[in-house]
Formats: C-alpha cells, structure tokens, sequence
C-alpha cells in the first residue's frame, strides 16, 4: 500500500496501520489532498528546482486525475507559502514577491523523484480498498487463529454499508480466505499444518501438468520479464504487493494459457501457502529467502529453453521444498505475538 503520500512512521507502526485497516483513506479524503502531500513532500525536500513552472494540465496527466482536484492542490500550497502565482496561468515553486528565473521543464516521475510503480492518486472505489484492506486482515488473523468477522462492525469500521462488506467478503470466500455456511457467521482460520500439506498437494499435482500444457503459449519477451524480476528481487526485502506479485507470477499466470478455466479457479482458492510466506516476511522484516528464488529462477530459465518437461519437474521440487519451508514459517508465527486487529474481528 503506497500510503507514504501523508508521510511515514515506523515499519511497525505501518504493519500494525495495514492490519486494524487505519491506512485506508476516509470516505471523506480527496484526490486533491493526496496530490498536495505528493508536492509538499517534494517541495520540503528541495526536490525540484526553484522556480519550476507549474502548470495544471501536465500535473494532471502525472497524477492521473482531472484538473479540478489539481487545481485545489496547488492554490492549498500557494495559501501555505510553498509556491507563487505564475503569469495568471500557473504556479511557480518561489515566494510571493520573490524575484526567480522561470524554469520551464517537463514535469516527470523522474523530476519528481518518484518511482514509476508508485500509485500517486489512488483512485480505486470504496469497494475496492475494502476488498485489498480485508484481505490483509483475514490473511493475518487465519494464521494466529480462528476468528468470527461481525459484518455489522465490519461496516462502521470503515464508513460503509454492510452490502459493500458482504460482496467484499463473498469475493474472498472464492480465495479460500474465510467460509460461512447458510444463516451462520463469516470465520476464518486457524490454519492448520494439516491444511497447508493438502493445499500444497493440490498444487503438486495440478502445477506441473498445467505447466507442460501452457509451456509453448507463453511469450519469451513475458518470461524474461519475470526472470529479471526474479533476479531484481534478491537480497531485497519485498513488501507483500511485491511477494503476491512474484508469486502469482509463477503459480498463476504461468498456468493461466494451459486453458483450463476449473482448474484455475482452483488454484486461486487455494491461497494458503503464500498468505503463510507473506506474512512471515512481513512480520520479520527481512529479505526474501534466496532459495525460493532460485527455485522460481530454474523453472522460468527452463520455459525459455522449450523444455517444458524439466520445467514441470522443477516446479514440482520447487513446490516440495516450499512445503518444508512453509510449515517451518508457521511455526515461528506460531509463536510471535498475535498482532493487534480490528474490533469486527472477534476470536473464537
């Protein structure tokens, strides 16, 4: 979650924002407020050079939005004192009266120190960043236990209705994150040593095979792309976006061209074993373990080789080693303390 737009605090006190879910913006928060934190940052850090023209149309292309929103960012920061009136037409990174040289210059991600994955204006619907919210949190509580999400509560937590909760909760009920039978509670949890050996011999037996079938469907301009983020990847402790994106990658989106749709959709509901990775490494705070990427690294460079009959085997080793690794990581969240959650969520 890019929430550094308002300013940071420590690791610790992000992990514990992401789980009671106080990082998603209000209902009431604005584009406009997010690009002013974007530019006062900036502006703070002596980011850009003084005197820099800024115009409303190129800002709104960076960002993403419409003019409006820009608009009021920036006549916030001339309120402040942080930028001047420009010609009738624009701003100018100076003070009021102050005499500087009009430096007129794109106005990039590279100008502004951004990096290009950074999601400057999230402009996702309320739907959507309770859906990304939830899931954090069921994916934390299943793992320290069982836990009971009282709907009602689920609502009031985050400004919503309980409609938006319940088709939240529906969507991920088909990722195998939390179950309710009819006219009974949404739980989720505990997750079981027993239920991540059989989530993972699932995939042993499904992987390789979808493998072999999706093998010659997948570009090699693709699977370069995924090596080399493979290898960008050691030695760096990634944030979860990032460990669901590597492994999705190989587990999902490698299968997806074997064309078969039931399995798939299999696949997806069964997501247990890397919800156990991403939170260990998000707990520990430490880099991504170099076996895993080996691992992953052997099977893409066999997919570019053609040779679609070592690369199923080295999935297939790859998932048995996980499996070892997986259970080893439950047992140290097992002892970790139970991370703080919302109140709607309620331990059985």
């Amino acid at each position: 979650m890019l929430m550094w737009l308002a300013g940071r605090g420590t690791e610790d006190d992000t992990m514990q924002n992401k789980v009671n879910g106080t990082d998603m913006d209000d209902a009431g928060s604005a584009r406009y407020e997010s690009i002013r934190q974007v530019l006062l940052r900036v502006f703070q850090q002596d980011g850009v050079p003084e005197g820099l023209v800024l115009l409303e149309g190129p800002l709104a292309q960076l960002f993403g939005t419409s003019r409006v929103p820009v608009r009021r960012a920036l006549s916030m920061l001339h309120e402040e004192g942080w930028i001047a009136r420009f010609e009738g037409r624009g701003f100018i990174v100076a003070r009021d009266n102050q005499e500087v040289e009009p430096v007129r210059i794109a106005l990039t991600r590279e100008l502004f120190g951004l990096e290009q994955r950074d999601e400057l204006v999230d402009t996702r619907s309320t739907g959507e960043k309770v859906l990304e919210n939830l899931q954090g949190i069921l994916s934390t509580a299943m793992v320290f236990g069982c836990y009971q999400v009282d709907e009602l509560g689920a609502a009031k937590h985050y400004n919503t209705s309980r409609a938006v909760i319940r088709e939240s909760l529906m969507r991920l009920r088909d990722k195998g994150l939390v179950e309710k039978e009819p006219y009974s509670q949404w739980l989720t949890g505990p997750l079981t040593a027993r239920e991540l050996a059989d989530h993972f011999e699932i995939r042993a037996n499904l992987e390789p095979a979808a493998l072999r079938k999706a093998g010659d469907r997948l570009s090699v301009t693709w699977l370069n792309e995924r090596l080399d983020n493979v290898q960008k990847s050691r030695g760096k402790q990634l944030n979860p976006a990032e460990l669901e994106t590597l492994e999705e990658d190989l587990h999902i989106r490698c299968l997806e061209p074997a064309g078969n749709k039931l399995m798939m959709q299999i696949l997806r509901q069964n997501q247990s074993p890397f919800i156990v990775t991403r939170i260990f490494y998000d707990l520990l705070k430490i880099p991504v373990d170099s076996a895993m990427l080996d691992e992953h690294g052997l099977v893409y460079e066999f997919l570019l080789k053609r040779n679609w009959a070592l690369a199923a085997a080295c999935m297939r080793d790859h998932l048995e080693r996980a499996q070892v690794r997986t259970l080893q990581r439950l047992k140290v969240l097992s002892v970790l303390p139970v991370p703080e959650l919302p109140v709607f969520m309620e331990r059985q």
